[in-house]
């Protein structure tokens, strides 16, 4: 029998081995819509919020509730894609979201790479 992990799933599986020092917990939430995927606390005391997603093309999907909750809460969030195109990892951060929907990948990201990204994220709070 072959089990194939879905995209969203093997990004939130790579994003968990390569953070060690982060805490995570997934978020499984029907009742607040738009509420990111999964919240993070690391080794500074700090918690955060990471909205995963993965694309097959420049253009990235949100639902007016994801952009609701990173217009409102702008700040110690993030939005962590994977592009299946290029198997890059580039990191926005939540304030950026409307930029993000207009420009899609071609808006420059706060960083860049699996290892870039993940140690932005486990430096969050200095």
């Amino acid at each position: 029998m072959v089990v194939t992990v879905k995209p969203e799933r093997k990004l939130w599986l790579d994003l968990k081995k390569n953070t060690p020092t982060i805490c995570w917990n997934r978020i499984e939430n029907l009742a607040v819509p738009g509420l990111p995927d999964v919240l993070g606390y690391n080794k500074h005391q700090h918690f955060f919020t990471v909205e995963l997603k993965v694309t097959r093309s420049n253009k990235i999907r949100f639902s007016p509730h994801q952009i609701a909750f990173h217009v409102t809460h702008p700040k110690n969030t993030f939005i962590l894609v994977k592009s299946l195109a290029s198997s890059d990892w580039k990191l926005y951060e939540g304030k950026d979201i409307r930029l993000l929907v207009a420009r899609g990948l071609l808006l420059e990201p706060c960083c860049s790479g699996l290892v870039a990204c993940c140690s932005r994220l486990a430096a969050c709070g200095l």
